[in-house]
């Protein structure tokens, strides 16, 4: 047995959490609680959770817990749990997020439904297990494991837990600025999103941004026969496919000059070059002919620009009729990597669909689809990279993978932007959890290898190791 007081001796007591049904148990009572943050009526649930579990076990580890109301009408709240053990040591602040996506109750065929988890060999199942409460719940475990093993942490933790992420963080931008030094901090570090492979812990520097629009055309008030007028009138459907077939090339090659991202950093082409993708169980087959030619699938996601069309209708294709429709819309994203120019997007578009002869396609944003993030970026050779790497490496002995912006989108920008912050992701999960889908999980086997990768780290902040290294640079 590893002597008590040490680095080994916390990560056997994150060991014996998860082996002796620990993390089952908190991961659980937080499962249950229905915290749907898209309904109009969720609220008073976002603030159970926070009330009931998060805040009773965050005081247990010796933290102050401020709850904030959401300044905007009818977001959820937003948690910030604060240990000050030294005012000359570095302080870090965590991230989580407390809401799930819609339960989708009656489209679930594995484990128990959405608000009990259900083992099945190596997966867990119910909803928010992998976005985010089993996130979170493996960083506020490792956390308390330090505390438990040294009797402090060795530096100043702030955590910071919103119930609005699904519904776009709403008002959390306003919250932060109005709350800037209460939230400050040396460095932030979160998890949320997936590994880039099951077995591989990973290290995320930023988020791609995304912005969302409908592409609408609308030619007229009702619908007509397609006998007595099919090849007399236009039919918006197919106009408005060409003019989305113009946006990029028949295998997604985007076509658009001004949307595509500025020439890749050396120092993120280095990461990039040394990443392969490896999805998982369950998970599509990549389409090697997809997207940009020449580039691999790790610069794809990771490193590149991307557009999708997410819903499409004309007329109504669960009950179609022999008429023309009147109107075609689409609802699409482009998802985009740091440095591209997000004050341009949606005017390149303009001008592209005029240029291409569709000034009747319309652009639309309407508010219950205009939800997007910003695109930010730490660098790769930032010092608290290089250490947290450096930790993560003691703790599995071999590199860990280094992704220079997930795939996804999330607010890291008021990490790096409003709160000045280097902003590193530590992610808990896998590609194909299905999470924003029913059946979603986590791996069993992931989350025991995630424990000890958070317990080294802060076991290293608090030991000293990584504010020396970065004050000796």
């Amino acid at each position: 047995m590893t002597q008590p007081g040490s680095r080994n001796g916390a990560i056997e007591r994150i060991l014996r959490y998860f082996d002796d049904g620990g993390f089952d148990e908190e991961l659980g009572q937080r499962v249950t609680y229905r915290t749907e943050s898209q309904k109009q009526n969720s609220l008073p649930e976002l603030h159970r959770y926070l009330d009931e579990n998060i805040i009773p076990a965050l005081t247990q580890c010796g933290f102050d817990c401020t709850k904030y109301d959401n300044p905007l009408p009818h977001a959820g709240p937003v948690l910030l749990a604060t240990r000050i053990e030294d005012s000359s040591l570095p302080t870090v602040l965590g991230y989580g997020h407390g809401d799930v996506i819609l339960g989708q109750d009656e489209h679930w065929t594995k484990g128990l439904g959405p608000w009990q988890i259900k083992r099945d060999g190596d997966r867990l199942y119910g909803r928010g297990t992998a976005d985010n409460k089993a996130q979170h719940t493996i960083n506020i475990a490792a956390l308390r494991a330090v505390i438990e093993e040294r009797g402090a942490l060795g530096f100043n933790a702030k955590f910071l837990l919103e119930m609005g992420e699904e519904a776009g963080s709403a008002g959390l931008r306003e919250l932060l600025q109005q709350h800037r030094d209460a939230f400050s901090a040396d460095v932030f570090i979160g998890s949320d999103g997936p590994r880039m492979s099951p077995a591989k812990p990973t290290i995320t520097l930023g988020s791609r941004g995304a912005v969302n629009f409908d592409l609408v055309l609308n030619l007229r008030d009702g619908g007509h026969h397609s006998g007595n007028w099919g090849g007399l009138i236009a039919d918006p459907a197919i106009i408005l496919s060409h003019a989305i077939a113009s946006i990029t090339s028949a295998s997604g090659q985007i076509q658009i000059a001004d949307w595509l991202p500025p020439a890749t950093p050396p120092s993120v082409q280095q990461v990039l070059d040394g990443l392969e993708i490896e999805t998982g169980p369950g998970a599509p087959t990549i389409d090697p002919h997809w997207g940009e030619p020449a580039m691999t699938p790790a610069a794809k996601v990771y490193g590149w620009n991307s557009f999708a069309v997410l819903a499409m209708t004309a007329g109504n294709p669960q009950h179609p009729v022999n008429a023309i429709a009147p109107t075609a819309r689409a609802h699409c994203q482009l998802r985009f990597f740091a440095g591209t120019n997000a004050d341009n997007i949606l005017p390149a578009l303009r001008k592209h669909l005029d240029k291409n002869g569709f000034s009747q396609v319309e652009i639309s944003t309407p508010a219950e689809n205009a939800a997007g993030f910003a695109a930010s970026r730490t660098e790769p050779d930032h010092p608290w990279v290089e250490c947290i790497a450096a930790s993560v490496q003691t703790t599995i002995n071999e590199k860990p993978a280094i992704i220079p912006s997930m795939g996804g989108s999330i607010c890291n920008d008021l990490f790096t932007d409003l709160l000045d912050l280097p902003a590193i992701w530590i992610p808990h999960s896998y590609a194909a959890c299905s999470q924003h889908a029913p059946d979603e999980h986590i791996l069993l086997s992931l989350t025991r290898s995630a424990l000890p990768v958070m317990t080294g780290l802060y076991w290293d902040i608090g030991d000293g190791k990584i504010p020396q290294a970065i004050t000796a640079r």
